[in-house]
C-alpha cells in the first residue's frame, strides 16, 4: 500500500549531512509508489513547524535527518501524535540515533522503514522545554554554551576539545541542591546528569541502566568540589568503574528538582543551551513514536550503534 513520507532535512546539522543520499532515498521511496515531500530546514523552529504540517498534510511517516537538537524539537511537535518518525542521524553524535541502533546508512534506513518496528519513546520536560536523550547541569552545560557561543557552522567533535580544556581549567564547580521524588539527594558542589539513553558522547556510560521507555528519569550525579576529584570520575566512567565510587549517585525517578546558589549555572538539553535554573524535570511517559531496526537474534530491540563516527567515515 502506498504511504506518504514528509521528510524533514538540516542542512546544517553537524558535518555529516549528505543531501544527495536523502535525495537517494526519496526516489527509492517514490519508485515504491509512495507520496514524497522533502523540505529543508530553516531553523530549529522551523523543523517544528515543518513536523505541524506534515500532520496536517496526513503524513503517514516522517523522517527526519540531522542531529539531537533537530530531532527534539520535530518530537516537541509530535507528542500524542501516533505518527511514527524515522531519524536518519546526520548531526556531530547523534546520541538518540545510536541508542537506537540507526547508523544513517541508506540501507538501513530502508530497512527500518520496510520492516522496522515502532517504539514508544519517554520525553523529559525541564522548564517546560522538552528534551530526548540528556540534560547536563553544571559542567556538560558550560561546554555546551562555549561551543555553541563559537560555532558560525557545521561543528565536529573536534570542535569540543578546546572548550573542554578551557571549562576544566578555568569554570568552578557550582553547589547543587538536587530533589528526587521529593527527596534530597544532593546538597553539594557537583555536575549533574538527567538521561532517557545509556550512553553518552563517544560512548560514556554515564547512565548505563536508562531505557527510554521504562517511564523513568536516570540521574547521575558526580560530587566533586576540585579538578582532581572530576578527573578521577572521568577515568572510572571511562572504565566503566564508575558505579564503586562513593562519590558517584545513580537513581531512577520521575521528577527532579535541582537549584544553586550560583548564579546563571548553565545547562544543556540534548546538545544546545537550556532553560536557568531552578530547574524542574519531569518525565512525559510514551511521549512519540519512533521507527526503529529490526531486532537481531530474537532480542526485544536491535542494539545501539557503536563506533558511530568510525563508521560515518567508513560509509563516506
Amino acid at each position: 500500500m502506498a504511504r506518504f513520507y514528509y521528510i524533514i532535512v538540516n542542512p546544517k546539522s553537524g558535518s555529516n549531512i549528505n543531501i544527495g543520499e536523502m535525495g537517494r532515498l526519496c526516489d527509492y521511496l517514490r519508485a515504491q509508489g509512495n507520496m514524497v515531500q522533502i523540505e529543508m530546514t530553516r531553523s530549529l523552529l522551523h523543523a517544528g513547524e515543518l513536523a505541524e504540517l506534515a500532520c496536517r498534510a496526513g503524513a503517514d511517516v516522517i523522517v527526519v535527518a540531522g542531529g539531537d537538537g533537530t530531532v527534539r524539537t520535530v518530537f516537541e511537535a509530535m507528542v500524542g501524535r501516533d505518527i511514527p518518525v524515522l531519524i536518519v542521524p546526520c548531526g556531530t553524535e547523534n546520541l538518540l540515533a545510536c541508542e537506537l541502533g540507526l547508523d544513517g546508512s541508506f540501507e538501513s534506513s530502508i530497512k527500518t522503514l520496510e520492516h522496522g518496528i515502532i517504539r514508544h519513546l519517554d520525553m523529559g520536560l525541564a522548564n517546560n522545554r522538552y528534551f530526548m536523550a540528556i540534560a547536563g547541569i553544571g559542567f556538560d552545560g558550560e561546554v555546551i554554551r562555549r561551543v555553541h557561543s563559537r560555532r558560525s557552522g557545521h561543528i565536529t567533535p573536534a570542535d569540543y576539545v578546546w572548550p573542554i580544556c578551557r571549562t576544566f581549567w578555568e569554570y568552578k564547580i557550582p553547589h547543587l541542591h538536587v530533589e528526587a521524588d521529593g527527596e534530597l539527594v544532593c546538597d553539594e558542589p557537583g555536575l549533574a546528569f538527567v538521561s532517557n539513553i545509556s550512553r553518552y558522547a563517544i560512548g560514556l556510560g554515564i547512565t548505563p541502566e536508562a531505557d527510554m521507555g521504562d517511564g523513568l528519569l536516570d540521574l547521575c550525579i558526580y560530587k566533586c568540589r576540585r579538578r582532581l576529584r572530576l578527573l578521577a570520575h572521568s577515568l572510572l566512567t571511562v572504565l566503566k568503574t564508575s558505579h564503586i565510587s562513593k562519590k558517584v549517585l545513580r537513581l531512577q525517578c520521575r521528577e527532579i528538582v535541582i537549584k544553586s546558589p550560583v548564579a546563571d549555572t548553565p545547562v544543556q538539553l540534548d546538545g544546545d543551551p537550556g532553560p536557568d535554573l531552578p530547574l524542574k524535570i519531569e518525565i512525559n511517559p510514551s511521549a512519540v513514536q519512533v521507527l526503529t531496526p529490526p531486532p537481531i537474534g530474537g532480542e526485544r530491540y536491535h542494539a545501539p550503534v557503536k563506533f558511530y563516527h568510525v563508521r560515518r567515515w567508513i560509509l563516506k
